[in-house]
């Protein structure tokens, strides 16, 4: 059971590796098609984690509640809008494309606050998943190993793109291509961290299961809207990234029902 957990928190830092490993072997920075495409469907399945992997579950589980079972998703919903909210507002970083850093002001150097972005919106990541694993090792609610799997590898689908996302723009900015490569990886080094953290503190975890599926939704949902869809709709032809929303929707959908 242990190592199934440890490869469940892993697999989500893998993905983010392995996308930040193109900067090693692809010589030109990403067409902005390419990298709406990415975006779209690290967008879609983030929506798709959100609703089948966190609120539904979230109201589930609170149907002793009867008419009221909606109350836990909605208000730990939007606890985790609000908590994003709050990072963005006190953590100084940049989005790519964007000439402006948000936050605080500060004197840090562009690329600490490009990765400082990625690395504040991996965060509600970490915790989905490390929710869903302690509410598994509970045994007391309902939720299966497969189904705690689906959503680490869905999560690793989407780091993918992420980390390209992050480690060829940082490249075609003058970094070497180890660096970029180091930068994109540690960017998704908080999602195993904080999935450990969140499955020690089960004890406090499980009593408030569904608000906190609930708040990791919220969470994700806010990176969405906030970052991901603008980005994926920039620029003339965006309907391409629209169009991978979809596929990364239906990808994530049918991994959760599959597997879960």
């Amino acid at each position: 059971m242990i190592w199934s957990v440890i490869r469940g928190i892993l697999i989500p830092f893998l993905g983010t590796t392995l996308g930040a490993s193109c900067v090693l072997f692809v010589k030109n920075k990403l067409n902005a098609s390419v990298q709406r495409s990415l975006t779209g469907f690290a967008a879609g399945v983030m929506t798709a984690a959100s609703v089948w992997s966190l609120l539904v579950p979230a109201i589930e589980r609170s149907q002793a509640m009867g008419q009221w079972a909606f109350v836990p998703a909605v208000a730990g919903f939007w606890l985790g809008i609000l908590f994003l909210l709050g990072l963005d507002r006190t953590v100084p970083h940049l989005h790519m494309d964007s000439n402006g850093a948000e936050g605080p002001e500060s004197r840090l150097p562009r690329t600490t606050m490009l990765v400082l972005a990625v690395t504040l919106h991996n965060l509600p990541e970490g915790m989905a998943v490390g929710v869903v694993y302690a509410g598994w090792l509970s045994g007391e609610t309902g939720i299966t190993a497969m189904g705690a799997l689906a959503l680490s590898l869905g999560i690793a689908i989407q780091n993918f793109p992420e980390g390209a996302i992050i480690s060829m723009p940082l490249k075609a900015e003058g970094e070497g291509r180890g660096r970029a490569f180091l930068y994109g990886t540690l960017s998704g080094a908080v999602e195993p961290v904080g999935a450990l953290l969140t499955i020690l503190a089960a004890g406090y975890v499980i009593p408030v299961l569904p608000y906190l599926l609930s708040f990791a939704a919220g969470a994700m949902i806010y990176v969405v809207v906030e970052e991901l869809i603008p980005e994926m709709s920039s620029g003339q032809h965006s309907n391409v990234g629209t169009v991978f929303f979809a596929f990364g929707f239906t990808v994530m959908m049918a991994l959760d029902v599959a597997l879960g």
